[in-house]
């Protein structure tokens, strides 16, 4: 049975390698760029094939919600009907988590959405891009209690500058970054949507790999 996918994220730093495998996202609202971390090869190498196959061209952003995420990767959406209930789709497998202390769901985080399983398996395709609100140093401090891990110091300067959604750390596997295009988060963020948060108006994808 299908299980609709909740979003989710994971941890974030700054570093790229030179072999970081560069990505871009269209979308009608503008262009977005950015990379996939090596620390989550599993999550990077899924992807990147996904991307190369030109799997996400025409898949919608399903689901935005201000001040905290927008989620798209759901096959179903291409062409879907107006109004239609979305999110529920996938290529026919899950990814293992991957989780790092390093790599947090800070703004422009890219992370994996998943169903609720126990081993918090990912989805195979849908994914998430953090927009995120302030966080505050208590609230990092919670997450480490709750999932008895340290963020790096690195870590919390970023959420002190660019906020995020710190309490889907260690919950949900972050695998990527935008670097470029963080107003375009916001503004497809910002879109009018539905009862089901999905926008009125379809705001489409075309991922490309851009470098390697």
């Amino acid at each position: 049975m299908k299980q609709i996918f909740l979003i989710l994220i994971t941890v974030i730093n700054m570093s790229t390698a030179q072999d970081t495998i560069q990505i871009q996202v269209e979308t009608p609202l503008g262009t977005m760029k950015g990379f996939l971390y090596n620390e989550t090869p599993l999550h990077r190498d899924n992807f990147s094939k996904l991307a190369g196959e030109g799997y996400y061209d025409s898949i919608l952003f399903h689901r935005v919600i201000p001040g905290f995420m927008i989620q798209g990767g759901d096959p179903d959406s291409k062409n879907a009907k107006p109004g239609a209930a979305l999110g529920m789709g996938g290529p026919g497998y899950q990814v293992p988590a991957e989780f790092v202390d390093s790599l947090a769901h800070v703004k422009g985080a890219i992370a994996a959405a998943r169903n609720n399983n126990p081993e918090k398996k990912s989805s195979g395709s849908q994914f998430y891009i953090v927009s995120g609100r302030p966080v505050a140093p208590t609230e990092l401090t919670l997450q480490e209690f709750k999932f008895r891990f340290k963020y790096p110091e690195s870590v919390k300067k970023e959420y002190a500058a660019l906020g995020g959604a710190s309490f889907l750390d260690q919950d949900y596997t972050v695998f990527g970054r935008i670097t470029e295009g963080l107003d375009i988060i916001d503004k497809i963020a910002a879109a009018p949507a539905d009862s089901r948060n999905r926008p009125l108006e379809n705001i489409w994808m075309k991922i490309t790999i851009i470098a390697k």
